[in-house]
Order: C-alpha cells, then structure tokens, then sequence
C-alpha cells in the first residue's frame, strides 16, 4: 500500500527525494532530509542517555539491592511504560524546555562558537527531544534487561566468587557478558519505540524542516510531519510525499530489527557464548 501511494512521488522526485532538505506544499517540492536527519538525530541523543542510565538501573536492581526494594521500585519504573506520550509531551513542553531554555541561555555565552551549541535559546529541538524521548524508552531498557540479569543461572556467580572475584567483579566480568545477548534485545526494543514515537517529540522538537548541527536548533522527524502535516495534504503530489515518508520510515524500522537480528544472533554465536 505505501509502494502503490507514494508511486507520484517518487516518479515526480526519484531518489533525490531521500537528501534533498527542499519541503514547500506551496511550490509541491518535497525531500526528506530533515526528517530522517531529526528522526536518527533525537533516536541516537535518546540512546545514548537512555543505554547506561537503563543498564546501570538493571544491574542495581538485579544484583546489588535487595529483592525486597529493588521489586516495588520496578514496578513503579514499569509503570512509566502506561503512561501515555502525550502526557510525556505535556511535561516536556512545561518542564523540560524551560529547563533547557535556560541551560541555552548558560552555556551560550561559553561554547556559542561551537555549531554543536550555536543558535538561539528556543528551548525546543533536539536536545529536548532526545531527553524526553529517553525518559521514555529507559523503563524498557530497565525491565527487560534486569529480567535477563536475573536469569543469569546462580552457578556463575557462585564459581566466579569461589575463583576469588569480588561481588562487583562478579557482576561485571560474569553476569552482564553471560546476559549481553538479551542486553542488547532491550536496547533495540527501545530503540524501535524511539524511531516511531510520534506525540511527545511533535511537542517539544519545535517542528522545523531544516538542518542544523546543532543541538540546540529546532527539528522535524518522520512520524511527527506525518501527525502534523497529513491531513493538511490538499494535492495529490503532496499526500504522495508524505506517504513516501512513511514508507522511509517503515524500511528504516525493518533495517534497524534485522540489524539487531543479527547483532543478538552473532553474539550468541561466538566462542563462549551461552544462552541465559
């Protein structure tokens, strides 16, 4: 159906329209660019906060707290995975970007030269974007990565304390590289709700279709043009564009879960690899 919808668009734009940053429905020219580009940006911001505050969560509630505190704290860190997004989109948008507003208007004057920070105080973009978006997709890291650790068997532990490992080393050098395959399976669920999330970035990334090394600079992403901008579409060229986002879109939601297939699979694959 998105091969057949968008069939205008790409006769009319070819594959030029994957880096072109051109998005005016007045003069029907149309590239995603800046989509992807907001998209993959706010994806790898909200990783790369998400990842160790997830992992280290998991671990301490796995393997250093006691099962009569680290269970009520994760059920209420499951918890945070009912909330609906526009809740979160609401708490960005009167929480997060005056609070990034005024982290702008600090920093600036320090590193404004640097095009990672350039630009004016808005307070919505990138940054706020990938901070919202990784307060989301934490609970998943957390959960299904604390549920791996703690089927890490008890005799691994047991033999690496007996060789002399300390507890930390234990959990280190043992139960986290026993449990790396599932690991990594809770990083690419949330990277996957990361790609689609549509609402609470449609608040808080400030809807821009331009490009902008910094971080600080308002973005568009894929799913958010598509919630915003689809039923606005008047011409048949324009709908054909924004399907053809939604296929980009789709193909990189299939890139991203093959990847992962094979990274758990070689992983599981190599020497001394065990299945938990």
């Amino acid at each position: 159906m998105l091969l057949r919808r968008s069939a205008l668009a790409r006769a009319a734009f070819g594959w030029s329209f994957l880096w072109t940053s051109t998005w005016d429905p007045v003069a029907l020219r149309f590239g995603a660019l800046p989509f992807i580009y907001g998209t993959l940006a706010t994806t790898a911001i909200a990783i790369a906060i998400a990842l160790p505050l997830g992992l280290g969560a998991a671990v301490c509630l796995a393997e250093l707290m006691p099962r009569r505190l680290a269970d009520p704290l994760t059920f209420l860190i499951e918890l945070l995975v009912a909330v609906p997004s526009v809740i979160y989109g609401l708490v960005g948008m009167f929480v997060l970007v005056p609070a990034i507003r005024s982290l702008e208007q600090t920093v600036q004057p320090v590193l404004g030269s640097i095009p990672l920070f350039a630009g004016p105080a808005y307070g919505v973009g990138l940054l706020a974007a990938g901070i919202l978006l990784a307060v989301m997709i934490v609970p998943f890291i957390v959960s299904v990565s604390r549920e791996v650790l703690l089927a890490v068997p008890q005799t691994q532990r047991d033999a690496a304390l007996a060789l002399g490992a300390t507890h930390w080393e234990t959990v280190r050098d043992v139960v986290v590289p026993y449990a790396r395959s599932g690991i990594l399976g809770s990083v690419f669920l949330a990277l996957a709700r990361a790609l689609g999330e549509t609402m609470a970035v449609t608040m808080v990334i400030g809807n821009r279709p331009e490009l902008s090394a910094s971080l600080f600079a308002p973005a568009y992403t894929m799913a958010a043009v598509l919630a915003n901008e689809f039923t606005e579409a008047t011409s048949d060229v324009y709908l054909a564009a924004l399907v053809e986002i939604g296929l980009v879109l789709f193909a990189i939601t299939l890139a991203v879960n093959a990847l992962a297939r094979l990274l758990i699979a070689s992983v599981r694959a190599a020497p001394g690899a065990q299945r938990p």
